[in-house]
């Protein structure tokens, strides 16, 4: 290996870790709030992705009939719970956001279809798209379960998982999909040819990250989901809606997916299952930050591209063993700590 190798392999571990660092983000945010480990989060990325290709393509996808179907399912269970609590005042909201708003989105992508070269239409549908199924999945599969154990969470994100990627076979099919590369765009610094892709995967992750960070820090529904986050009975006295907050971090968990799986869509060919490996690698990063720590997390995440890269130059057939064996002595070191701060308080 050479520098101008080893450069080489760094720009695409810091592109690639941009995107594990956004994702691992999104698996905290939903971690801590919902006591949820979520697997489907990766369904998002493949959505998104495969959504925006086809728009591209002058088709209308098959996620508006996912987005359509499940904002009726869900209306349907919010009108039988108000009748049960004898309160019809929440079914005008509940059929304005989980059915009107679907039909007017599925007619938005049917105008995007009609003008496949207008990026940045496609791209502002396919988060329209992508972000409400978050919401959706969270009051469909998890908050009728939302004071179960973390074990019957976890068993409920793997069949939400199956049922979405079986779904995105459905309406996608077997075949990859690859969307057009956004800025046409190349600079060369000494031997390295940067590519305006590049450059907007880092700039996007490094936007989202400080918006979030904002979300979190000055807004009043950053605050509540963080309250939720350090104590939830303590955020469920002052007045913060569990049921709210799950929905808002799915929300955004859906949000960070749908923006990852189009930053993606370029680079690499998506399968109606890829999302699910680059989910794993930003899983890496979010154990690496112990589930909790968001700053730790994104370098997590970074050094998952890094590894990879670097895998991938010295032992290409073992690279994703060698990124997802990177948990083993993660998880060890963090089970010692664990315990020794337990038997301190024991003493």
């Amino acid at each position: 290996m050479n520098l101008a190798i080893a450069l080489w392999l760094s720009q695409d571990a810091v592109t690639n870790g941009a995107i594990y660092a956004l994702i691992a983000l999104a698996l905290v945010v939903v971690f801590t709030v919902t006591r949820v480990i979520f697997v489907p989060q990766g369904e998002f990325i493949s959505y998104a992705a495969l959504s925006l290709a086809t728009l591209q393509s002058g088709k209308v996808p098959g996620t508006i009939y996912v987005l359509i179907g499940g904002g009726i399912i869900v209306a349907v269970l919010d009108g039988l719970a108000a009748l049960r609590r004898r309160s019809l005042k929440s079914l005008p909201e509940s059929t304005l956001l989980n059915i009107a708003l679907p039909l007017a989105i599925a007619a938005a992508a049917r105008w995007s279809a009609s003008r496949p070269d207008d990026l940045l239409l496609q791209v502002v549908v396919t988060i329209a798209i992508v972000m409400p199924l978050g919401p959706m999945l969270y009051r469909l599969a998890f908050q009728p379960l939302a004071n179960a154990s973390v074990l019957v969470l976890l068993v409920i994100a793997v069949a939400a998982h199956y049922v979405l990627t079986g779904l995105g076979l459905v309406f996608f099919g077997g075949e990859g999909l690859r969307a057009r590369m956004f800025p046409a765009l190349q600079f060369q610094v000494g031997v390295l040819t940067i590519s305006g892709q590049s450059i907007g995967v880092i700039v996007t992750a490094l936007v989202l990250i400080v918006l979030l960070a904002l979300v979190f820090g000055r807004t009043t529904y950053g605050k509540a989901l963080r309250a939720t986050a350090i104590n939830r009975v303590g955020a469920r006295l002052v007045g913060i809606s569990s049921e709210f907050s799950g929905r808002l971090s799915f929300a955004l968990a859906a949000l960070i997916g749908a923006v990852s799986g189009i930053l993606v869509a370029p680079i690499t060919t998506i399968y109606y299952d890829t999302g699910f490996m680059i989910s794993l690698k930003g899983f890496v990063g979010a154990i690496i930050g112990g589930m909790t720590s968001y700053p730790l997390a994104a370098l997590g995440s970074l050094a998952v591209g890094f590894l990879e890269s670097y895998s991938s130059f010295w032992a290409s057939a073992f690279k994703e063993s060698i990124v997802f064996t990177l948990i083993i002595p993660v998880l060890l070191w963090r089970s010692l700590a664990t315990r020794r701060s337990e038997e301190e308080d024991d003493s």
